[in-house]
């Protein structure tokens, strides 16, 4: 349970821990697991089978609904002008206070939001404090280790570029002095969230049997730590942690529109995925909603229609990109999987990079089997790419955006032309442009604005206020529950 002002999860809520892959479910073997009966506290991280329930339960937890839903939807996604509410007007209104900057420190989202990376902290936190004293096989130790570091760290810089300052948390508290914490400079937080990342790559190997495919990798903590290193704008680190992933074997999947199916899931271009399965052999496991709250509202088996893109976005990308028919649906379309889309919905345009075709089975919810893309290797290469350009290879950088450029042009040159300015001006506008289209409702764009300095221009139009509006308040439930301790980010009442 949480117990502390902070939401740090009680030392073991053990039944949680040692069944969280049963509740939550999760795409591979090793997370296909049958039903177990709740440990007491005192008889787990006992055993080498214990510390695999607790690493699972890590992994598990990434698909829950705080950590994939409606919170990751407002906080990370709402703010930009690629997406909006989306639904029909009376539903979820309060969602629109994302959209036009007038969220204020009460709302449920926002404690979801916090709620649901500090859960999965906790979780780490458990693995790495107890793991060490487990007798077991040591090589498989340090690397459960590594990957509850790399969890943690992805966790803690989805809360710093949300909050900025945040409370540091990197062990289980041990008396009730260690429970309310103040939060941490934001700089120390992200030398922390760049130690779990370099710890975690020098063990992670590059690649899994089937059985463990899913599992954090050498390239996802690299491609983690150059994202972590972009936002700081580090670009000697950027170029050097995507150079490293470039030589790991990851290349561009052929088929933009296809690379988000289920059929394509752990392709050659992903980096990290949050595994997802229906699992209806195991009661409440087929719970991820991601996709559905998404999807085509109206139709049957599509979806609730939140988060749908804008006639900004439309209107983003160049004439004949292919990227524009793969990232969005419109209304009276039909979808190449062959679904018609009525021409009467509640919004003119929905997600279809979230997308599930109407005919594929589900227990729960609709799009519980689609996986959740976190890191493409487009990505890395945008990174490196822009990293090359603010260091001085024009020539690098140009490489790496027609990689990219050449993929969603399929052979087709009357469309997207090279790229061939080496001004460095010139040439980051056309990254950054690069980035919008290719990684378009992916939760990257609100983000890289603000970290490009351009967001009082671009989100200005929307109510964004400089200074202020960079960070969403912290939740005012857990200034309460601390008495104080922890304040408030300025702007915010």
């Amino acid at each position: 349970m949480f117990r502390n002002k902070n939401n740090y999860v009680n030392a073991l809520s053990i039944g949680a821990l040692a069944i969280m892959i049963i509740m939550q479910g999760c795409k591979k073997s090793f997370l296909d697991v049958p039903p177990q009966g709740k440990q007491a506290s005192a008889e787990f991280f006992k055993t080498q089978d214990d510390a695999t329930k607790a690493v699972n339960s890590i992994y598990a937890n990434l698909r829950e609904w705080k950590e994939t839903a409606f919170a990751p939807m407002a906080v990370e996604s709402l703010g930009s002008d690629e997406t909006e509410k989306g639904s029909t007007p009376s539903d979820a209104s309060f969602m629109n206070t994302y959209d036009n900057f007038t969220v204020t420190a009460t709302d449920g989202q926002l404690q979801d939001f916090w709620n649901g990376q500090y859960q999965s902290i906790n979780l780490c936190n458990q693995v790495l404090d107890n793991l060490p004293k487990i007798s077991m096989d040591d090589n498989l130790k340090t690397r459960y280790l590594a990957e509850a570091k790399f969890v943690r760290a992805y966790n803690y810089f989805r809360l710093v570029r949300a909050f900025g300052d945040v409370v540091l948390r990197q062990h289980i508290a041990k008396d009730a002095s260690e429970y309310n914490l103040p939060r941490t400079a934001k700089a120390t937080v992200y030398a922390a969230i760049e130690q779990d990342l370099t710890d975690a790559a020098a063990v992670l190997p590059q690649s899994y049997g089937a059985a463990d495919i899913g599992r954090a990798t050498k390239g996802a903590a690299l491609a983690l730590h150059a994202k972590v290193a972009m936002y700081q704008k580090k670009w000697a680190d950027v170029l050097n942690y995507t150079n490293q992933v470039m030589g790991l074997g990851y290349s561009l999947f052929p088929n933009f529109e296809k690379l988000f199916r289920i059929a394509n899931e752990n392709s050659s271009e992903s980096v990290f995925e949050i595994q997802c399965q229906s699992l209806p052999s195991i009661s409440g496991a087929s719970t991820s909603q991601y996709s559905q709250i998404q999807g085509v509202a109206g139709e049957p088996n599509g979806g609730w229609g939140f988060n749908v893109p804008t006639q900004a976005l439309v209107d983003a990308f160049e004439p004949g990109d292919p990227r524009m028919d793969a990232t969005i649906i419109f209304r009276g379309e039909t979808t190449p999987e062959g679904d018609a889309i009525s021409l009467t919905g509640a919004n003119p345009r929905y997600n279809q990079k979230s997308y599930v075709p109407f005919n594929v089975p589900w227990v729960s919810n609709q799009g519980e089997d689609q996986n959740v893309r976190v890191i493409r290797y487009a990505d890395v290469l945008l990174m490196n790419a822009e990293a090359a350009n603010e260091t001085g290879d024009a020539a690098k950088a140009l490489t790496d955006l027609e990689l990219v450029r050449a993929r969603a042009r399929a052979g087709n040159n009357a469309i997207l032309p090279k790229v061939t300015t080496t001004d460095q001006a010139a040439l980051r506008n056309a990254i950054w442009h690069e980035r919008q289209v290719e990684l378009a409702m992916e939760f990257d764009r609100y983000f890289d604005v603000i970290r490009q300095g351009r967001a009082a221009t671009v989100f200005g139009p929307k109510g964004f206020k400089a200074g202020i509006n960079e960070v969403w308040p912290i939740p005012q439930n857990e200034i309460d529950l601390s008495a104080g301790v922890l304040t408030q980010n300025k702007g915010y009442n």
